[in-house]
């Protein structure tokens, strides 16, 4: 991680452009994504990073003969990636905290656990994330006393991948100061208890609160550092902008800092963090736009029901593999109600977490009732994931203008469960990118990172193979539902764009845009699918000027 922080802050610092300069970028091949000029050969851009130009070579250079020449060799240019749902700040903690992402049971996390406590003083939180039960030879829930004895004073508190359900040790447990025994629930969550109604250790959805709010705070300075190391893996991977979901106010100040000393590598285009302050603060002031062009919030999250992998995700019938439970409502429709109208009143744009098909119908009824009449204007109100979707609900997606804003390494993570998940039937709606597509419906993509991966070549891979890193199953699981590569470099450039209303300045690259691009070894349009994953990114630009190279 070193290496890769030095090498993002010598090119994000390197000497800006001399003012009034021009500069054309020639490769062997540059996609556009603009169907006026799909492909060419070399394109301008001047010191502010607009783009002027897109043509070949020879006719650029005659247009600006003093021009700077920047020629990026056998190579191929495409514009910028734009995650459309991440998260920043859980990213940079990765490397802050404890990363459990991929250990393949429970015995692999104490070791990690064990390794990482040694660098704490005595007395601290040992704080993680990346559990998933699903990976384990047991594939069950783990409880306290799978920690307490390797940790019986320290606190321990680790999310699960999804960031849907949190595993405490006893020790952890001690810091409530409430009762934690007996039968009650939090609505919209679950507390996971042993047969004499004590809890386990597993909190899931809304009952994890309960353990957050004894969590230690979060200052300013960790903030901004969580938020500084999640960009730099952010570009490094080809990320020139990403849609932050759910954000609270103080965490918009810190990337407010960052952007006002020149700090931000990236386009950052925040969502608050539900109808709380921040959504207020939206209400009360409009629409932020940072000076910068790298921050802006316009946008709501929130949250209709849990996750599929801890069977929080609301459905309409019960799970095929949990008879009698139908999943978690984490805002009531009262509440649901409530926040689309406010967003609505104020302007902002309604992103909700949806994941259920009891879920995304209560989040599309939503939709509906607050929008009114202008439901068929350009609200370009979203559903985030749209993972599991009745066949009536599935074309209200396009029938209403909602964007889908989906994650294509959803589909190969959860392929070896989610079907145990909810049945044969229900299968056939989930996942759904090309009916999304075909029915007319917008589809952005992103990686829900630090649940999944950072990286968006594993998306491009995963939309257009839908098999896992080994090509299985062969041929792709629910096959019908692939996309094409153009299709899934769209998802991640053009539609992430439209789905942050920034289609006229980012998305594609075109005379008048922002000059957001990356620079690949490979073409990602001409090379076999199974190649998508290990595309070499040799660069990644943003206003024209390097934020990422890659070490010779």
């Amino acid at each position: 991680m070193q290496k890769l922080v030095g090498a993002l802050l010598l090119s994000f610092a390197s000497a800006p452009l001399l003012a009034g300069s021009v500069t054309v970028l020639s490769a062997h091949r540059i996609h556009t994504m603009d169907r006026a000029q799909p492909q060419v050969t070399a394109l301008a851009y001047d010191d502010t990073g607009k783009l002027l130009a897109l043509g070949d070579i020879k006719t650029l250079q005659a247009r600006y003969p003093k021009a700077e020449r920047l020629d990026v060799g056998p190579a191929t240019v495409i514009p910028g990636l734009i995650d459309a749902h991440g998260h920043v700040l859980g990213l940079g903690m990765t490397f802050m905290q404890v990363n459990l992402d991929g250990s393949t049971s429970k015995q692999e996390i104490l070791g990690k656990l064990k390794v990482f406590e040694k660098t704490l003083p005595e007395g601290e939180w040992l704080i993680g994330r990346g559990w998933d039960q699903n990976r384990w030879p047991e594939k069950v829930f783990p409880t306290a006393a799978d920690l307490d004895a390797a940790f019986p004073n320290r606190p321990v508190w680790l999310r699960r991948v999804d960031g849907h359900a949190g595993w405490a040790n006893s020790s952890a447990m001690k810091r409530v100061q409430r009762d934690l025994n007996g039968t009650w629930q939090p609505e919209g969550g679950v507390v996971r208890r042993d047969a004499k109604g004590n809890p386990n250790g597993v909190f899931i959805d809304n009952a994890m609160d309960i353990m957050e709010a004894v969590l230690p705070p979060m200052d300013d300075a960790m903030r901004e550092k969580a938020l500084t190391l999640g960009m730099q893996a952010a570009v490094a991977n080809g990320l020139t902008g990403a849609h932050d979901a759910s954000i609270p106010l103080e965490e918009l100040r810190a990337y407010q800092r960052l952007a006002d000393r020149g700090q931000m590598p990236m386009r950052i285009y925040a969502m608050a963090n539900g109808d709380g302050e921040a959504l207020e603060w939206l209400c009360q002031n409009g629409l932020y736009h940072h000076p910068s062009g790298r921050l802006q919030m316009r946008a709501v999250k929130l949250f209709a029901d849990g996750a599929l992998g801890s069977r929080g995700a609301a459905m309409l019938e019960d799970y095929s593999d949990d008879h009698g439970n139908r999943g978690l409502l984490v805002t009531t429709p009262e509440a649901m109600a409530a926040a689309t109208e406010k967003a609505h009143r104020c302007g902002v744009q309604a992103a909700t977490h949806a994941i259920g098909d009891r879920g995304n119908r209560m989040t599309l009824d939503a939709y509906a009732k607050a929008l009114g009449p202008d439901v068929q204007g350009d609200h370009r109100w979203r559903i985030e994931h749209a993972q599991i979707l009745s066949p009536e609900d599935l074309p209200r997606l396009a029938q209403m203008h909602v964007i889908a804003s989906m994650q294509p390494t959803h589909a190969t993570s959860d392929m070896g469960w989610a079907e145990d998940r909810v049945g044969a039937k229900r299968i056939v709606g989930a996942y759904a990118w090309r009916q999304l597509r075909d029915s007319g419906a917008h589809l952005a993509f992103g990686s829900d990172f630090p649940v999944e991966s950072v990286n968006p070549r594993l998306g491009l891979y995963s939309a257009v193979t839908r098999s896992d890193a080994q090509g299985l199953p062969a041929g792709g699981w629910y096959p019908d539902e692939k996309l094409t590569a153009f299709e899934a470099l769209r998802g991640f450039t053009l539609e992430a764009a439209y789905a942050g209303f920034a289609e006229n300045e980012i998305g594609s690259l075109s005379p008048g845009k922002r000059a957001d691009f990356v620079v690949l070894a490979e073409d990602p349009l001409a090379e076999p699918a199974k190649t998508l994953r290990s595309l070499t990114i040799k660069a990644t630009y943003v206003d024209g000027k390097p934020v990422f190279k890659a070490q010779p």
